[in-house]
């Protein structure tokens, strides 16, 4: 409670990641407070988890600058009817979870006029375009940092940040279960399964799903007992990624799964994976994998002009490490031969697989500490905070 009246809760989260961590604070806060009431743009996790949707997070759930531009009309209807109603219900906070682009200047308008605002999951501005931290300071009175080096750049700049580690990190066992996760599955125990997966969203799939089955084919061509299988983030993405593997020529048999991705991954020997959550899906069950990502043309174009990347990795494993532990591939490096070479000079490197597997329990254990529980106490001592101050005078 704050004072008498029932805590109230604005919430805006983005796509499928946003959803489940939107769900388990909204549990963290409801054991704290009761009587917690949540709203605003939320996916089927939150909505069980007792938030009333406004609208749904796949509406939120675009990537790149051309996909953002074709959206842009529908996004900036979208975040003035949200923060018009926000405005109008005054929750005691707004959380924006993920999203940055569209939640900082929601944040920003509802933070101009007087609520608290917090940023749940830091956007990579440590890596590019930096500036923008100037922009989130404005926004927000603080941001939740899922990973351990991102509270000392907003240290640098003055912006108040929390590290509150990674909810997957407690979602995921120290050590998965390989073989419940065959036997759940229906998988061969004694087989070597190498897991795809392009993506959770649409363009992603389309930039990366051709390329992915072509290494499944040339993985195939060379070692014929591999067994192929791919968790589907989605209806859309199973859809697009099946019309890629109809138009393929050959090529192995691969089992489409809907969801359950972290089961695959538990089950599977090794990874190829687009870049994203599922990187560090695939760590925390200490999978060796190859990541891939490719821009849409235009975004690239941009950020190699403006040369707007700060940072020497792209995916989560390595920046998380430290080092290049695991094989990168971006734009036009993609290939179905690039993937499958990485990965199947990986696949049998005993030496290399035992490194790897040190490091990923490291990381694990440093994200691992009841991260929603840990957000959900930093944004209640934040709404304390001022009535405390003035206790203290």
């Amino acid at each position: 409670m704050i004072g008498a009246a029932p805590l109230r809760v604005g919430i805006v989260a983005g796509e499928s990641s946003g959803d489940q961590l939107g769900a388990a604070l909204i549990a963290a806060l409801r054991e704290r407070v009761p009587g917690v009431e949540c709203f605003g743009v939320a996916g089927p996790k939150m909505i069980a988890a007792g938030c009333a949707a406004w609208a749904g997070a796949e509406e939120l759930a675009v990537m790149g600058l051309t996909e953002v531009v074709r959206h842009l009309p529908r996004l900036l209807r979208l975040r003035a009817s949200l923060a018009a109603r926000f405005l109008e219900s005054r929750p005691d906070v707004f959380i924006g979870i993920d999203a940055p682009e569209f939640n900082l200047g929601l944040a920003k308008r509802l933070h101009a006029k007087g609520l608290k605002t917090v940023q749940y999951v830091s956007p990579q501005v440590w890596a590019w375009r930096e500036g923008r931290v100037r922009n989130i300071g404005q926004s927000c009175d603080l941001v939740l940092c899922l990973l351990p080096f991102e509270t000392a750049f907003y240290s640098r700049h003055a912006v108040p940040a929390v590290f509150v580690g990674h909810p997957l990190a407690d979602q995921i066992p120290l050590r998965v279960d390989r073989e419940g996760a065959r036997a759940m599955l229906g998988l061969d125990p004694s087989a070597t399964i190498v897991a795809l997966l392009p993506g959770s969203r649409m363009g992603e799939v389309e930039r990366l799903g051709g390329d992915f089955l072509q290494a499944a084919a040339w993985l195939h061509a060379r070692r014929p007992e591999l067994e192929f299988i791919a968790p589907m983030a989605s209806a859309h993405v199973r859809e697009v990624f099946q019309r890629k593997k109809s138009q393929a020529t050959g090529g192995p048999n691969i089992l489409l799964i809907d969801g359950r991705a972290q089961q695959v991954l538990a089950a599977c020997d090794a990874a190829i994976v687009a870049s994203g959550t599922a990187t560090l899906e695939t760590l925390l069950s200490r999978r060796p994998m190859v990541v891939a990502y490719r821009f849409g043309a235009l975004t690239a174009l941009m950020l190699r002009r403006l040369r707007l990347v700060k940072v020497p990795y792209f995916s989560q494993p390595n920046l998380l490490v430290g080092r290049a532990l695991v094989p990168e591939l971006l734009q036009e490096q993609v290939s179905g031969a690039a993937l499958g070479e990485a990965l199947l000079g990986r696949l049998s490197d005993q030496e290399y697989l035992r490194e790897l597997d040190a490091e990923f329990l490291k990381v694990h254990e440093t994200l691992r500490g009841g991260a929603a529980a840990r957000a959900a106490d930093a944004i209640l001592s934040l709404l304390h905070a001022p009535a405390a101050a003035r206790r203290a005078e």
